[in-house]
């Protein structure tokens, strides 16, 4: 599919295009909130062209803010998130039609979703809410957050594009879950027909390694890389 700009032809970007730029690669999530050090947009631009330095496929941003100014620095794919709280709500992430239109407006390759069994704040499941996202949004990637198999397969049902397992350990029912949750990765692989992507707890390059040998299409690495203080909170403890 191509579009005429001008005199020139340029080829239009698929769905398909994006995701092979992230096969078999490592994403890096880029995220401060505002009671972290490094809370900025700039920071946090700076921190991704970092990544791209060193060899990352994507990065995944939350706020319309740094996503903003992270594609004025990369020209990785982003997958983009707004981590929005809600009175008398657990769901945090991109949570509402608002927080998706917002991400949209942005351009972002890839909105995420958090799509656990809980409800959202309007008081719906997922399954009720994607379906309308799904339909206004049809040329846009989708990443389902999910805490369990269940939940990726459920989420593969409804449409989403890509099943990620961000979620783990993360929700009542999944809390004390070993990170990174290998059988939970390994099972969607196996189980669904959409890219896995790994994500939470992957500390070091042997964790990479093994999540991707499962079969994931690409592979979310934060905490490990972008927040010093934590990384300096675990090198203390392992010395107290």
């Amino acid at each position: 599919m191509v579009e005429t700009v001008g005199k020139e032809r340029r080829k239009k970007v698929t769905k398909q295009d994006i995701l092979e730029r992230i096969k078999g690669g490592l994403i890096v999530s880029c995220q401060a909130l505002p009671d972290e050090p490094l809370h900025s947009s700039y920071i946090m631009s700076r921190m991704a062209f970092a990544a791209y330095e060193g060899g990352a496929v994507g990065i995944r941003a939350n706020t319309v803010a740094d996503i903003t100014e992270i594609r004025k620095t990369v020209s990785l794919p982003v997958i983009g998130i707004i981590k929005e709280v809600y009175e008398g709500c657990d769901v945090y992430i991109s949570p509402t039609m608002k927080e998706v239109e917002a991400l949209v407006e942005t351009g972002v390759e890839i909105i995420a979703m958090d799509a656990t069994k809980r409800p959202h704040p309007d008081g719906r499941m997922i399954q009720e809410i994607f379906p309308e996202i799904r339909e206004r949004f049809p040329d846009q990637l989708f990443m389902a957050d999910c805490s369990c198999v269940e939940e990726g397969l459920e989420a593969d049902a409804l449409g989403f594009d890509l099943l990620g397992t961000t979620m783990a350990g993360y929700t009542p029912y999944t809390k004390g879950t070993k990170l990174p949750d290998v059988t939970m990765i390994r099972t969607l692989v196996e189980q669904s027909k959409k890219p896995v992507i790994a994500e939470g707890g992957i500390w070091c390059p042997e964790d990479l390694k093994k999540v991707l040998d499962t079969g994931a299409w690409a592979a979310v690495v934060g905490t490990a890389i972008t927040r010093p203080r934590d990384i300096t909170r675990r090198y203390v403890e392992a010395i107290r």
